[in-house]
């Protein structure tokens, strides 16, 4: 990789920018916080709601008998099945790179303007993106939700 420093440094900056829209993008996506309610129920009144229920969760349930049938039900979340070897071998991965510290270093000497965008470093954050993005992805997998398809 070879280029004129200016060339270097907007590269940089791409990479910077791409970086803090994909933060930017999963903040946004975080759900507005639920308005808890909470009631007690003796041993008898749970199991004759749970019966009642017929396999739906009791919250469900609850919630469609007292507000009706008008209200639109929430998307339930489903626990995926944590795949212990693939958390394992991601964990693994993350204990023997030095990415978090070697990118800490990077982003202290850009923001005291000491950084040298030279081809040696663009490479080394690229091969730092794939190493990531090949981390993301195991973790994902590990934890039974598709990879992130069309990442950068």
């Amino acid at each position: 990789m070879t280029g004129s420093p200016n060339n270097n440094i907007s590269r940089l900056e791409e990479f910077l920018a791409a970086a803090k829209g994909e933060a930017a993008s999963l903040a946004a996506k975080k759900a507005k916080p639920l308005h808890p309610f909470s009631i007690r129920l003796t041993q008898e009144e749970r199991e004759r709601l749970e019966a009642q229920a017929k396999g739906k969760p009791l919250s469900v349930y609850m919630r469609e008998r007292l507000l009706g049938d008008g209200t639109a039900p929430r998307k339930l979340r489903r626990k995926p099945a944590a795949d212990q070897a693939g958390l394992a071998k991601v964990l693994g991965m993350l204990g023997q790179s030095r990415l978090a510290n070697n990118l800490n270093q990077i982003a202290k000497a850009a923001h005291i303007g000491v950084l040298v965008v030279s081809p040696a470093l663009l490479e080394e954050l690229e091969n730092a993106c794939r190493d990531i993005r090949i981390m993301r992805d195991a973790l994902l997998s590990a934890l039974g939700f598709p990879p992130a398809g069309g990442s950068p």
